[in-house]
């Protein structure tokens, strides 16, 4: 399998974490790629029409989109177990609460990075940071219990959240008032798969 990737990208970090949670690097052959949301790399069009990463190419099928479905597939071709039958409502609602915040966070990071400075809108951004802000005053309200269990896919995606929200969005210093997701990233930030996946 080839998997099209980017190093900034939080949602092909997803992925990348997962094959080292599982040790099969040799498995996936990473290919990185030079995109954005203005100029799609015409590598990536050839396996995706939406021209996004991650892309996950197969030689049995259709290339896969999207990283909840490429992780879920890899996951079952691991035999990982990070989504636990027991717990799967609630793996996939907190993969979706961080996959949600990423959305808003890469929507700011664009805003900045891609709109020239006399058409950025402000009250945008703002928004955008007020989705991320409740949905991590939910996970240090609501998510401590989870968060303690057996390490899954909603753990990961949370702590590739919060790495991103570290890359892009330091100044913003999300740990503020939230001491338990802070210990607890601070924690998940030593496992070798989100060190060796760190963005940049």
């Amino acid at each position: 399998m080839k998997l099209l990737t980017s190093p900034a990208s939080p949602f092909v970090r997803k992925v990348r974490v997962l094959i080292r949670e599982a040790g099969r690097e040799e498995a996936v052959e990473e290919i990185p790629v030079s995109t954005s949301a203005l100029a799609t790399d015409p590598q990536i069009l050839s396996h995706n029409p939406l021209g996004r990463i991650p892309t996950l190419i197969r030689d049995d099928g259709p290339a896969m989109v999207d990283s909840r479905v490429i992780c879920r597939f890899l996951d079952a071709q691991f035999k990982l177990g990070l989504y636990p039958e027991e717990h799967l409502w609630d793996v996939l609602t907190l993969e979706a609460l961080a996959d949600g915040m990423l959305d808003s966070a890469v929507s700011m990071a664009y805003e900045v990075r891609l709109r020239p400075e006399d058409k950025r809108f402000p009250d945008w951004i703002e928004a955008q940071w007020a989705k991320i802000a409740r949905g991590l005053d939910s996970i240090e309200a609501d998510w401590s219990s989870h968060l303690a269990r057996l390490i899954d896919m909603g753990q990961l995606a949370l702590a590739c959240a919060l790495g991103y929200l570290d890359f892009r969005h330091a100044a913003r210093n999300w740990r503020e008032g939230r001491p338990s997701l802070a210990a607890w990233d601070a924690r998940m930030a030593q496992r070798p798969s989100l060190q060796a996946t760190r963005p940049r």
